[in-house]
């Protein structure tokens, strides 16, 4: 005898009232009715109810389903082809529209005044802000958090790439430096040191011999930075921290 309205409703997460409105204007009749007059839904029903929920979720008014539905020289297969056609669309550009709102969200938040495809351009599939909270919570009531913050947000897209591209060069001579197996302790590894103490000095917040020496420990035991360096070069992140040490000494002394 098929299925009721009630039962239909539920397995649809429509109304009751909705399928009446259905069967009222013609979109989805039932197939049967009980001795009683009650509706009774088909299987056959159940496939066209799918359809026409398919095509609502995609914005089509009802008109336009009912003439979709009920073209007579229209291919069942073909109806599924341009629902999933239309779905996937949708889906990729929810997504986009998704990852442009986190992105301008990031950095509104972070006074980085780059567009999502600026972001992009810069920095690739590399999060800058990866532990932006992380850091907010440690330090954001500092005034070092707060100079770093300044600083971010006037810079332009060019020089995003520039400290990038700076970056970028200091860790292919670093790794040079660890494969050739050059001592932390050795002069060349100590200027890449300072080269580095420096960098973060000119764009973000000064940098004191003892706050890079903090720096130089957390590189170790953080796992998060020592996967960073390490994915550099193996080992780097543990040459770096002696480096900066043994830096720090040197211009201590």
């Amino acid at each position: 005898m098929g299925y009721s309205v009630g039962q239909v409703a539920g397995f649809a997460g429509v109304t009751v009232r909705t399928l009446h409105h259905y069967d009222e204007i013609g979109l989805l009749v039932p197939g049967e009715r009980t001795y009683a007059g009650h509706r009774r839904y088909t299987d056959a029903d159940l496939d066209r109810l799918q359809q026409v929920l398919f095509y609502r979720e995609l914005g089509f008014p009802l008109d336009e389903v009912a003439a979709l539905l009920d073209d007579p020289d229209a291919d069942p297969g073909a109806h599924l082809r341009r629902q999933h056609a239309l779905l996937t669309d949708r889906i990729e550009r929810l997504q986009r529209m998704a990852a442009a709102v986190e992105h301008a969200m990031e950095a509104r938040t972070m006074g980085i005044n780059l567009t999502p495809e600026e972001r992009f351009e810069v920095f690739g599939d590399k999060d800058p802000e990866q532990y932006r909270e992380e850091a907010r919570a440690r330090w954001g009531d500092t005034e070092v958090y707060a100079e770093s913050q300044r600083r971010a947000a006037t810079y332009t897209k060019e020089d995003w790439k520039r400290i990038k591209a700076e970056v970028d060069d200091w860790q292919e001579r670093y790794a040079a430096l660890v494969a050739a197996g050059v001592r932390p302790a050795d002069e060349a590894a100590m200027d890449l040191a300072e080269e580095h103490r420096r960098h973060v000095g000119t764009y973000y917040f000064d940098v004191p011999y003892e706050m890079h020496r903090c720096f130089a420990q957390m590189y170790v035991s953080d796992e998060r930075f020592k996967a960073y360096y390490d994915a550099v070069h193996p080992g780097l992140a543990e040459h770096l921290r002696d480096a900066i040490l043994a830096n720090a000494d040197r211009h201590a002394s």
